[in-house]
């Protein structure tokens, strides 16, 4: 049986409050996981390529269980997926805490991805849940409940992080209890079993269910916006703690305080301001306009002087979240709903690739422009380069969205 009505309103907020949960949890590791690394490496130089080498492979492990995950929630159902996740991520965080050197914290990483993966299945537990038109504010919701994680969680972890660099990761270990616990008592199934496939391999891998975003012209440019969009977010989980820590002395505290900032503005703005300008000017206006807005933050972020400028720049790259959930939405809009978990897997995992090439590819950057001796001395590089990339993002949603819109005129005329 389908959930409808209050149930469905009572559904969403159970997965909202899931998220949370999660999302606080990997927050709270944020501010302090680049300095640890760098005690262990020796220096700032050193730590940033090894950090991108860490966002890697985390984002590898992604790419591959990804669409395995979307395809076992196809099968089984969201609500187990979840909750194994959850579980996963709770052991995961006890070992990092106990890491005594660089390698357990490589493994720790990789199990992180493997277990984190189970997004997807919140996305596509959303899909369940709400029809077509009202996708892109269920996922707008979704980006507020991650948001509202990244506002308690770096700040918890900054706060943490003054005590102990380890003090995060046990927290982070009880946060996910917490959310395994919620979920196993509240938590309903949003899969009923009439509309549940079998299980295969060939939509199961990464390769094999990115297949699915060829079946439509729309969907394969919108997977391509998906790519550049996440491989131009990597800069943040890349480079951001250090280069602000090289730049403008902050620590952990102030880290998590920034942010905490950036999370508030995306709640708002994926919580409260994208369900009232899609519905004004439409998923795709929204889309692009919120790509070339996150091309300007980002930019001004690589120019900002001090600390207070790069604060300011955090205003207009907030509008970045109008991109997200209205992106999500046209790719939901182009497939049936038997083939929603496959779809989240395969668009997890154009994201993954990206965020298995742009951790490596901006903290090789950044250790370049940081190390004694450098020809290019402008820790701000790859700030710029990911506006570039965004920018790029931008220009191509705009091309697909006015392809989509003659080809839905012309099928109105016919």
């Amino acid at each position: 049986m389908s959930i409808t009505g209050s149930r469905r309103q009572a559904a969403i907020a159970f997965i909202f409050v899931t998220a949370v949960l999660d999302i606080v949890a990997m927050g709270i590791i944020i501010p302090v996981l680049p300095s640890l690394i760098e005690e262990f490496a020796g220096s700032n130089a050193d730590a940033g390529w090894i950090n991108g080498v860490f966002i890697a492979l985390w984002a590898f492990m992604q790419f591959v269980c990804s669409p395995i995950i979307g395809s076992l929630s196809d099968r089984y159902g969201r609500r187990p997926v979840i909750l194994l996740s959850t579980v996963g991520l709770a052991a995961d965080y006890v070992l990092m805490a106990l890491a005594p050197n660089l390698w357990w914290l490589a493994l720790g990483r990789i199990i992180a991805g493997v277990t984190s993966s189970s997004f997807t299945t919140v996305f596509a537990y959303m899909a369940d849940i709400t029809p077509p038109e009202g996708r892109a504010r269920a996922y707008g919701l979704i980006g507020a409940a991650f948001s509202a994680g990244f506002v308690a969680g770096p700040l918890m972890g900054g706060f943490l992080g003054e005590i102990s660099p380890r003090a995060p990761f046990w927290v982070a270990a009880a946060m996910s209890g917490l959310a395994f616990l919620y979920g196993a008592f509240v938590l309903p199934e949003s899969l009923p079993r009439e509309k549940r496939m079998s299980f295969s391999w060939r939509r199961a891998n990464p390769f094999g269910a990115m297949m699915l975003l060829r079946s439509h012209p729309e969907l394969t440019g919108l997977a391509a916006v998906t790519f550049l969009l996440h491989f131009a977010h990597h800069v943040f989980s890349a480079v951001f703690v250090l280069y602000a820590a090289y730049r403008y002395g902050w620590h952990a505290w102030e880290v998590g305080l920034l942010l905490a900032m950036v999370g508030v503005l995306d709640m708002i703005v994926q919580g409260l301001i994208v369900g009232p300008v899609v519905k004004r000017f439409g998923d795709r206006t929204t889309m692009v306009f919120g790509l070339f807005a996150g091309a300007f933050g980002i930019a001004c972020m690589g120019w900002a002087p001090s600390g207070f400028w790069f604060t300011l720049a955090i205003i207009p790259n907030a509008l970045w979240g109008l991109a997200m959930p209205t992106t999500q939405s046209l790719m939901t809009q182009r497939v049936s709903e038997f083939e929603q978990g496959q779809l989240q897997g395969a668009s997890m995992s154009v994201a993954s690739i990206a965020g298995v090439a742009s951790p490596l590819f901006f903290g090789a950057v950044y250790a370049w422009t940081v190390r004694d001796g450098t020809p290019m001395p402008y820790p701000g590089l790859a700030f710029y380069l990911a506006a570039a990339v965004l920018l790029s993002a931008a220009l191509l949603g705009w091309a697909v969205a006015r392809k989509a819109d003659r080809a839905d005129a012309a099928e109105e005329t016919a």
